[in-house]
């Protein structure tokens, strides 16, 4: 594609679009002072009809496996939600499944007013309410990075004004603008994945599907990347991801630990931690802590014969019910892999 560059960046454009002039007022970001905040005081009055995204009694098989075992989870507008556990709990299949890409074999679930149906996969209207991020990155690697931009661009059909305004601003968040000229396929592993995020965000979706969007990932960019995340919620974009790093599962709003196939626990990050403390504790357990004990408990229900969803995981349906305290300061967040 030898096409003039549709990105035009003078002198007086200023510095790239940030959230904050400061790094920790973007890593927690003031809830209190956020109108799309008031979400946890509005999921005590609203019903279902409220949720961005809502799964009853999903499942999906593999032959024997049940990879997605009845979940059961509400995410609702403007919300981080992160999905943790192990490779095999049935992350992707969940992400394929909301996206469209997979039928689920029975229950139901709702992305942004889009009914997902058992033996049906979603409408193809659906594909302009969602950004979906792939674990693998979805490029093509030999297109440089304005070219993989203006194919995303005509698969959703989008007007070359309209898109090509909007990349910019996409590019300044992601700070790419140096880089329009390079082969994805040279770009560094964090450049691949803000690539992929603005590809994604190009039709201006509603919700993002990020399935481990910073998986191996070096520590710079996964704190970029948290940054990139802080803006889009703050302009009421619903996230739902899939993350293997636990540290990043505190930044969430809400997180649900899922093994397999089973949702074992759904909750603010604060009040998962709570719930294992004991009085004479002097600190919370820590996240790892947290997610190692609620495996264990689902093992020993499972071998009992009282397999059941926990009241924590019950959260997962109803959304919290709570003021959302203030993100806790994860010094050593995007540093741990």
């Amino acid at each position: 594609m030898n096409r003039k560059s549709r990105f035009h960046y003078s002198d007086d454009s200023g510095p790239p679009v940030q959230a904050s002039s400061n790094l920790e007022a973007t890593e927690h970001r003031d809830d209190s002072k956020d109108g799309r905040r008031d979400r946890d005081a509005s999921n005590s009055r609203g019903g279902e009809d409220d949720a961005t995204v809502l799964c009853r009694g999903l499942r999906k098989r593999f032959e024997s496996l049940e990879a997605v075992a009845g979940l059961d989870l509400r995410v609702d507008r403007g919300e981080i939600f992160g999905l943790v556990g192990p490779d095999g709990a049935g992350k992707t299949t969940t992400f394929r499944m909301l996206s469209g890409l997979l039928a689920p074999d029975d229950g139901w679930a709702r992305v942004d007013g889009h009914p997902i149906e058992a033996g049906r996969r979603a409408g193809p209207a659906l594909k302009d309410s969602i950004g979906y991020m792939p674990q693998r990155f979805g490029l093509y690697f030999d297109l440089s990075v304005e070219e993989n931009m203006r194919f995303y661009a005509d698969l959703f059909e989008l007007e070359e004004k309209a898109w090509s305004e909007r990349g910019r601003r996409l590019l300044e968040m992601t700070r790419l603008q140096e880089f329009l000229s390079r082969p994805a396929g040279k770009l560094s592993g964090g450049m691949k994945q803000k690539l992929g995020l603005t590809c994604a965000l190009l039709h201006e979706p509603r919700v993002l599907l990020l399935d481990e969007p910073t998986n191996g990932v070096d520590p710079v960019s996964r704190r970029e990347f948290w940054r990139i995340l802080s803006e889009l919620t703050g302009q009421n974009i619903t996230v739902l991801m899939a993350t293997a790093y636990l540290d990043e599962a505190e930044r969430c709003d809400r997180v649900g630990l899922m093994y397999k196939g089973r949702l074992v626990a759904c909750d603010r990050p604060d009040r998962l931690r709570r719930s294992l403390a004991s009085p004479e504790d002097q600190e919370l357990p820590s996240m790892e802590d947290t997610f190692i004990a609620l495996v264990r408990q689902q093992d020993a229900q499972v071998e009992d014969g009282s397999d059941q969803n926990t009241a924590h995981s019950q959260q997962g349906a109803q959304g919290s019910q709570e003021p959302k305290p203030e993100r806790p300061d994860l010094k050593q967040a995007g540093e741990d892999s």
